[in-house]
């Protein structure tokens, strides 16, 4: 049996995703740039897809900007708000995506940007408060913010991050990443100037992302040799993955309430089921807290089984699951999140997260499992004591 409990990092293709990408795959192979019937087709389908994506969003379609992916997207917002906007005050949190945090540790050190950290609690919530101490010194400042945290999947209240950045004058970016597709995005009512998403999060192909940028904000091309994307981004577009991505969004967007609504019922039998079996567990962040979090995401700390990572022991049994950001996984040091959190990394933290093809039955086994590695004998032997 393999079960897959790591869908923060990316989640399965879906198949009618997939049905949709194909004739741009073979028979459809035109570069939108080209003016024949070939190019003109492919052109459409890119546009079209544009279009979906804006009108879910309740955006305009100029502006979505494709992308490879959020990585790129973020990188994007925040260089293009260094060298367009001439910004040089950056306000974020210590628990964002390393897309974040590296790149505006890059530009600190070489473009003299200043950055602020907003303070987090021990549960990883980000003091509004502080930001707006942090607004009234630095008015005019560039806010970036996520959505919903991919380690811990703890919640922003982005709605009122922006309310407060408005009334400062900043400039607000969220990573979306993990909420898009899970939960609904209205931004005529979010005040967010730049937010990014990426497909392979939502069931859609991997390599293929997009960046809203307020009309607002206008923003120089960063790479050159090209007008496609309005010159902002050049190069020949991925029209399978773009079309893939908006047949991903459209699809979770559809089912949005009763995906969430067994996402939920995934997550609270595992914390329950868990809680009955090991009460001393430690949840990170307010990853137990349905009402705080995705309820595609549940991070626990778990004993230490020896030298052996419990993620490996649990791989091997065929269960994958992800000690963290995937993006970071292979780096040490550990979590940047749980060690800002003040969180035990001697801990065995485990990231748990679904998808709609999840069930119960994977959860009873994933249950079963951890039950009997933790066992005292079984315990006694993964530390070597016996063997």
């Amino acid at each position: 049996m393999e079960i897959y409990f790591d869908n923060a990092a990316t989640t399965p293709l879906d198949s009618q995703v997939l049905e949709a990408m194909l004739p741009y795959l073979g028979k459809h192979h035109g570069n939108p740039s080209s003016t024949h019937q070939y190019g003109r087709r492919a052109k459409d389908a890119v546009e079209s897809a544009r279009n979906t994506i804006a009108t879910l969003l309740h955006a305009s379609p100029e502006e979505i900007f494709f992308t490879s992916g959020a990585t790129e997207a973020n990188n994007l917002a925040l260089a293009g708000s260094i060298h367009t906007l001439r910004f040089r005050h950056f306000i974020t949190s210590p628990l964002e995506h390393d897309s974040v945090l590296k790149s505006l540790d890059f530009y600190r050190k070489n473009y003299q940007i200043r950055v602020s950290l907003v303070e987090t609690d021990a549960w990883g919530r980000v003091n509004l408060g502080h930001l707006q101490y942090l607004l009234q010194k630095n008015p005019a400042s560039f806010v970036s913010l996520m959505h919903g945290n991919n380690e811990i999947g703890n919640l922003n209240d982005i709605e009122e991050i922006g309310s407060i950045c408005r009334t400062y004058k900043a400039v607000f970016h969220s990573d979306t990443v993990q909420t898009l597709g899970k939960r609904r995005l209205n931004l005529s009512k979010v005040p967010v100037h730049f937010l990014v998403g990426s497909a392979h999060k939502f069931h859609g192909p991997k390599g293929i992302g997009f960046l809203y940028v307020n009309k607002q904000i206008h923003l120089q091309p960063l790479m050159h040799g090209g007008s496609q994307e309005k010159s902002l981004r050049a190069g020949t577009e991925n029209v399978a993955g773009i079309v893939g991505l908006s047949t991903a969004l459209s699809l979770a967007y559809e089912n949005l309430d009763d995906t969430q609504k067994y996402l939920q019922k995934l997550k609270g039998y595992l914390i329950r089921r868990l809680k009955e079996i090991f009460p001393q567990l430690t949840f990170n962040g307010d990853s137990d807290q349905q009402d705080k979090s995705l309820p595609s995401i549940v991070n626990i700390g778990f004993p230490a089984l020896g030298d052996r990572a419990l993620v490996d022991i649990l791989n091997e049994k065929g269960i994958y699951v992800s000690g963290g950001s995937a993006c970071s996984n292979l780096v040490e040091h550990g979590s940047h999140v749980l060690r800002q959190l003040g969180r035990n990394l001697e801990l065995e933290n485990i990231r748990f997260s679904f998808s709609k093809y999840n069930t119960l039955a994977e959860v009873d086994y994933l249950v079963k499992i951890l039950s009997n590695l933790y066992e005292p004998q079984n315990i006694l032997h993964y530390v070597g004591v016996a063997k």
